[in-house]
């Protein structure tokens, strides 16, 4: 991307504390020749325009990413020792899946009937959506360093009090607030995991939903160990409605599942520690550069560099000064605003406007959305895929036992082989997660059109399960079912950040999963008006949302394989 790269020996030069002056070779040494090394030739293609059509940020970016890809180079993994995003992912499905594991025994000891049961992971599903709407933006505005902790710290903090209460309204309240933390984890994280990676190892943002599967696992089986052990009878009623001296089911016979909850909270809190405490995690370049603190940018890039015990990277907050000088005369800006004559005393109405002025500049990122025709075509078609799949298998995670029951499959298998079912199912979807990452590298197919084909067999395997007739069935179909879930998902997670330039990156990955999941809140009422527990319709409608989804991905405006991320 530039005329030529620095010697090793020049990259390990010694240079002072501050990235603001390092020292150079003597043919760089002024401003002019400095210039001319660092300009990229403006016919040069970066993505679908020259370098001569970037924007200021876009140029800066490019040469951000220069010394990304130089510091990484020599790591196949090529994000050196600076990494810890995994966890998010991690814990996002950690807590997702413990709440349906333990819902059988909070219901059985506090005798919560069975059509309120549910409410627990709706406020769950409510505090993710908020949660992933909330931080998706609040990461562009206070930065994905505070988004990236606070968001694991309400999690954990939450999550640990969760089995304490013996309230169902509390425990309603409680899931909430860990949704909240939650929800935002995805978004935040695989924004921050593509800013630091270089051009040629996006392909690890895929792989990165690997840590979802290992969650899912992982927590099935901390409650295979923990809550049939400790768990009440299945045949013994809730102490609240026996009567004194009869056995009952009560706290202290049923602690299986506070002990798995707490298992659960305590992994998380670890991984708040080892992101604030013991790692330090730096704020990313590209947002800092859309936020004008440059000498910021430089500096994160010299830090990392250090962590990661690669050469000082050549890149100086000189170098982006003699660009801002080159951009400011080449463009020969000029203020039309008439000059003021003295200070000027503002009544309190102005000073309202030019408050509620500046609380609107916090949210002129969104305006990124409707910039050009191309970018509001990919953002509905991104909606729109995402809401597809939400929709798809919201659908079938709540009318499929439905419908094996009226098939005469039972459903209602022992503790021990539920979780052992549950380890089938989930394990093998780490290999589609890793199968992903290959996929989007692939010439001629990429990011979109291995999404596309994800998308079609995660529809194809809801149609085959209107053909199952036996337990063993519905175990083998719902693993191919979750594997290709698991593929499609994860190319699409990978693909969303990278679609998105840095100043609404946050925000455009945080508004899909909103909309994904308040479309999996109305999927179930939705399908409810067509169910018929001895028809197949419902299985119907969410294949079929799976195929939407997969004719939306088609219809995106370009693959992000090889594109400039700025």
């Amino acid at each position: 991307m530039v005329k030529e790269v620095l010697s090793e020996e020049q990259r390990d030069a010694s240079i002072n504390d501050s990235p603001v002056a390092p020292s150079m070779d003597a043919d760089l040494k002024s401003s002019e020749s400095r210039l001319e090394y660092l300009r990229v030739p403006d016919d040069e293609l970066v993505g679908t325009m020259v370098y001569s059509q970037l924007s200021l940020y876009e140029k800066k970016s490019v040469l951000i990413n220069r010394e990304l890809d130089l510091m990484n180079k020599a790591s196949f993994w090529g994000m050196g020792r600076y990494q810890l995003c995994g966890f998010g992912y991690y814990i996002d499905l950690v807590w997702a899946q413990i709440t349906g594991l333990v819902a059988g025994q909070i219901q059985q000891e506090l005798n919560v009937a069975d059509d309120r049961i549910g409410d627990m992971s709706t406020c769950f599903a409510a505090g993710m959506t908020v949660g992933a709407f909330f931080w998706g933006l609040a990461v562009d505005i206070i930065g994905r360093k505070w988004a990236f902790n606070i968001t694991c710290l309400i999690s954990s903090v939450f999550g640990l009090i969760f089995a304490a209460p013996s309230n169902y309204a509390a425990l309603c309240f409680l899931q909430f607030m860990i949704g909240l933390g939650v929800g935002g984890n995805i978004p935040i994280d695989a924004t921050i995991t593509l800013e630091f990676l270089p051009t040629n190892r996006r392909f690890l943002l895929c792989a990165l939903s690997t840590f979802q599967p290992l969650g899912v696992t992982i927590t099935s089986l901390i409650s295979w160990g923990l809550v049939p052990r400790y768990a009440c009878d299945t045949g013994l009623d809730s102490c609240r409605v026996t009567a004194p001296g009869e056995a009952c089911c009560g706290r202290s016979n049923n602690m299986g599942w506070r002990y798995a909850i707490l298992v659960c909270g305590f992994m998380t809190l670890a991984i708040f520690i080892a992101r604030f405490v013991v790692f330090t995690f730096r704020e990313s370049p590209k947002f800092l550069l859309a936020k004008g603190r440059d000498e910021q940018a430089i500096d994160v890039l010299y830090k990392i560099a250090a962590f990661n015990k690669q050469p000082t990277p050549t890149l100086t907050i000189d170098d982006f000064r003699l660009l801002d000088k080159e951009f400011a005369e080449r463009e020969s800006i000029t203020s039309d605003e008439p000059l003021q004559a003295g200070p000027h005393k503002l009544s309190t109405g102005e000073l309202t406007k030019r408050r509620l002025r500046q609380l609107g500049g916090q949210f002129k990122h969104l305006k990124g959305f409707f910039a050009t025709k191309r970018m509001i075509w990919l953002s509905v078609t991104l909606w729109i895929a995402y809401m597809s799949l939400f929709f798809s298998f919201s659908i079938a995670g709540g009318y499929l036992p439905l419908i094996l029951r009226q098939k005469g499959i039972d459903t209602n298998t022992d503790l021990d082989t539920t979780y052992r079912n549950y380890v089938i199912v989930y394990l093998p979807g780490v290999t589609a997660t890793i199968l992903g990452a290959f996929l989007m590298e692939i010439p001629k197919l990429g990011r979109k059109w291995a999404m596309a084909f994800a998308a079609g067999l995660m529809g194809t395997s809801l149609f085959l399960f209107a053909t199952i007739n036996s337990m063993t069935a519905f175990t083998g179909m719902n693993l191919f079912e979750y594997w290709a879930q698991s593929l499609y998902a994860a190319l699409l997670y990978a693909y969303t950040p990278e679609a998105f330039p840095a100043p609404f990156r946050g925000s455009g990955s945080g508004i899909a999963s909103t909309l994904g999941r308040l479309a999996s809140t109305v999927a179930p009422v939705a399908a409810g008006t067509i169910f018929n527990p001895r028809e197949n319709g419902v299985l119907y409608m969410a294949g079929g949302a799976a195929l939407v989804s997969m004719l939306a991905i088609m219809c995106l405006p370009y693959d992000t394989k090889g594109r400039h991320t700025f």
